[in-house]
């Protein structure tokens, strides 16, 4: 612990010099993360590719390619995010200016997470960079091999005085988040968000956590079935179904069930072909404790297809399962694997009671032709996230943001969001020495009260 506390210490000393302050420095220290992403790319495909089987051109799009694009806003952005913010004054206090000062919160803490292990680590650190804090980054330890190249690598690009990588088991991140930072970000399960939230308590350290839950996608009978399967499968079965906002149960209109159930082994095959564990394109499960949870949470279920597995490299084919109980984990429990509930429902009002009996989601996503069943769908629940007809495509947009709501997390990132995110926008008031006013000073009376009343 002594060992996490000095270099607390040593950052914190290295913020107060103001080193990170100038938003050149920060443009220089995002143009240095640019730099690792472009030159270790081969490094780093690699390491997807042992960790989560990941195909290059899908980690490509959504791990580096992600990255470099938001570093790319950032950079067009930053100089109008970090100048002060007018706003209006009352008129009581005329003549006066007040603002709004983005200032950097201090030493950040980020926890990364193994599904997305470069993309969920390094996003937050833009932010973080943009908003001018120094920060202790931990990559996830499950996706080992990743872990091992951020360390190696991401050194030599960054400002050693302001960033230190951390790797460790998941004591090192207990012991981390026991310490006094201005900031904790962390990506992950609920378990841990619950134990790093407790760990924060006695330093009333702010968190902002990114969760998950169960997701749904309903499907109604009037929208193209065809390309409403192609977009699900692929929002679901990306990374071997291993994301935080993957479609984690499907609502069908019973009237359409059977087509788009034909529709999404169709387009299933089309994917990975007829055999998804010979696929260069599908990925596998993390580990051998997660692919051992995923293949028990089959037994007994009717799978309408894929269910085979192999314990021998983590592969479980992408499944489709109908008729499971209300009660079953796969209904309870965010599954996080490429098993796909399939519930037929019979009316928009349904779906939104059978979504409204469970947590917040951190996604939602509903297909339709019906832009007043879309929009009942937006009024009627609460949700993170919320895309319709598509599945995960939000996140490629800079301009919104992206984070949870009750269980599925609180706080947000993405573009201006993460900048503000990581500052504090500090209410900053300037008057002048000219018309001082008589009426707030005593001593009071009805004409004061008055007139007081006329300019609140």
């Amino acid at each position: 612990m002594n060992t996490w506390h000095n270099l607390l210490e040593e950052l914190n000393h290295t913020y107060h010099t103001g080193l990170t302050r100038p938003v050149s420095w920060r443009k220089q220290q995002l143009q240095q993360l640019r730099q690792f992403l472009v030159e270790q790319e081969a490094l780093l495909l690699e390491a997807l590719r042992t960790d989560l089987g990941k195909h290059p051109s899908e980690a490509r799009l959504t791990e580096l390619q992600f990255l470099l694009t938001d570093i790319k806003h950032t950079l067009k952005h930053i100089n109008r995010w970090a100048k002060p913010r007018k706003v209006g004054t009352p008129m009581l206090a005329w003549p006066a200016k007040s603002e709004l000062v983005p200032e950097p919160l201090g030493t950040v803490l980020i926890l990364g997470a193994w599904n997305y292990p470069v993309q969920l680590l390094l996003a937050p650190l833009i932010a973080a960079i943009a908003a001018g804090n120094c920060a202790i980054i931990k990559p996830s330890e499950h996706a080992s091999e990743v872990a091992t190249v951020i360390a190696r690598h991401l050194p030599d690009y960054l400002d050693s005085a302001a960033f230190k990588i951390v790797t460790g088991d998941v004591q090192v991140s207990a012991e981390l988040t026991q310490l006094p930072f201005d900031h904790i970000f962390y990506t992950g399960g609920e378990n841990a968000a619950r134990s790093i939230l407790a760990a924060a308590a006695p330093n009333l350290t702010p968190v902002t956590l990114e969760l998950g839950g169960k997701s749904p996608a309903v499907v109604m009978a009037d929208c193209d079935l065809a390309v409403t399967a192609r977009r699900i499968v692929w929002g679901k079965f990306l990374n071997a179904g291993q994301t935080c906002i993957a479609p984690d149960y499907l609502l069908v209109e019973s009237s359409v069930q059977d087509q788009l159930i034909n529709a999404l082994k169709r387009a299933i095959t089309e994917f990975y072909g007829d055999e998804p564990q010979h696929s260069d394109d599908y990925g596998r499960i993390i580990h051998s404790q997660h692919h051992q949870r995923l293949v028990g949470l089959l037994e007994g279920q009717a799978i309408a297809f894929g269910g085979d597995s192999s314990g021998k490299d983590n592969y479980l084919a992408p499944t489709l399962v109908t008729n499971v109980a209300a009660d079953h984990p796969l209904m309870t429990d965010e599954i996080f694997g490429p098993i796909l509930p399939i519930v037929p429902i019979d009316s928009a009002n349904q779906a939104i009671e059978i979504i409204n009996a469970k947590p917040k989601p951190l996604a939602l996503y509903a297909f339709s032709k019906n832009q007043r069943t879309l929009s009942q769908f937006t009024r009627h629940i609460a949700a993170g996230n919320v895309c319709y007809n598509d599945t995960l495509m939000f996140m490629l947009n800079d301009e919104m943001p992206f984070g949870g709501v009750g269980r599925s997390g609180m706080g947000r990132y993405h573009g201006k969001f993460g900048f503000d995110t990581f500052s504090h926008l500090k209410p900053v008031m300037t008057r002048r020495f000219i018309l001082d006013v008589a009426l707030r000073y005593p001593p009071y009376s009805k004409l004061k009260d008055k007139l007081l009343s006329w300019f609140s």
